[in-house]
């Protein structure tokens, strides 16, 4: 039987999971002005609000050069595993361009494309998890795991427009009429690029990420029932437990997941943002 080892850069969001489930992570990185730091190991979402509220600034994501993806990979292809490596969507980071590069030096080391970004990711990588345990091989986890990046559903409310702005992606005048009209946009992730999907005119987040839940499961509405996850950067109190009660009392998800949104997706996104996320194919694979 093949050993097989399934990996992801740290942009999954999957917090404890990745431990749980002996998922690899190679840590993305965060400038901070001229400090760097490691997405999941010293530096925190909180870290990034208070570098914000002071300087104005946003940090600064970078992805890791091929040689690091050679060295992360070769730790496990040199203990005669299999790699399975999920990588955040080839157009938000070079990080799939240089894994691609280590993987064409090593044997045994396939990289996905996940077209999706945080928990979307996250998806797709326990979806792996299930079929190594499963005991299929390496290729037909592979061929699945470019069907399942398809499909992935991968969408959020934001909260504030401001963290958008300043990463220049969106203009001033957009940004102007979201805080002036009290508009909260949602984004989704379409063929690996984000995207407008609606804008909800409200003064409060509740009410548009409640529209916001009703428009997504009734437009994806195909979903894999096996889990959905909830991933927020901070949020005011309740609304990822009213999110969860609606999941719970609206949908047949058998795990409704939740989790915080690493360094790496804070940093383009601020606080207040929250997304629901499932791969929507009904559960093929």
């Amino acid at each position: 039987m093949e050993k097989i080892k399934i990996t992801s850069d740290s942009s999954a969001d999957l917090n404890g999971l990745f431990a749980q489930n002996d998922v690899g992570v190679l840590p993305l990185t965060v400038n901070l002005g001229e400090k760097e730091y490691i997405d999941g190991e010293n530096i925190t979402p909180d870290d990034i609000y208070a570098f914000v509220d002071k300087t104005g600034k946003l940090p600064k994501t970078a992805a890791r050069n091929a040689e690091d993806c050679k060295e992360f990979f070769k730790q496990y292809t040199d203990q005669g595993y299999k790699v399975i490596h999920f990588s955040i969507s080839d157009k938000l980071s070079l990080i799939h361009k240089s894994a691609c590069m280590a993987a064409k030096e090593l044997d045994g080391v396939y990289v996905v494309d996940s077209k999706s970004l945080s928990t979307g990711v996250g998806l797709q990588v326990l979806s792996a998890v299930d079929m190594v345990k499963e005991g299929k091989t390496a290729e037909e986890i592979y061929q699945s795991a470019l069907r399942r990046a398809e499909k992935t559903q991968a969408s959020f409310v934001v909260n504030t427009i401001d963290y958008l702005y300043k990463g220049g992606r969106c203009s001033g005048v957009a940004a102007f009429a979201a805080s002036t009209f009290k508009i909260k946009p949602s984004l989704v992730l379409e063929d690996g690029e984000i995207v407008v999907y609606k804008k909800y005119l409200s003064k409060t987040g509740r009410r548009a990420i409640r529209k916001y839940l009703e428009d997504i499961l009734e437009d994806f509405d195909n979903p894999d029932t096996k889990r959905v996850f909830v991933t927020h950067t901070k949020m005011e109190d309740g609304i990822v437990d009213d999110v969860k009660k609606y999941l719970r009392e609206n949908t047949k998800f058998e795990n409704i997941i939740e989790t915080v949104a690493g360094s790496t997706i804070t940093s383009h996104c601020g606080p207040g943002t929250l997304g629901i996320l499932y791969i929507n194919d009904g559960g093929a694979r």
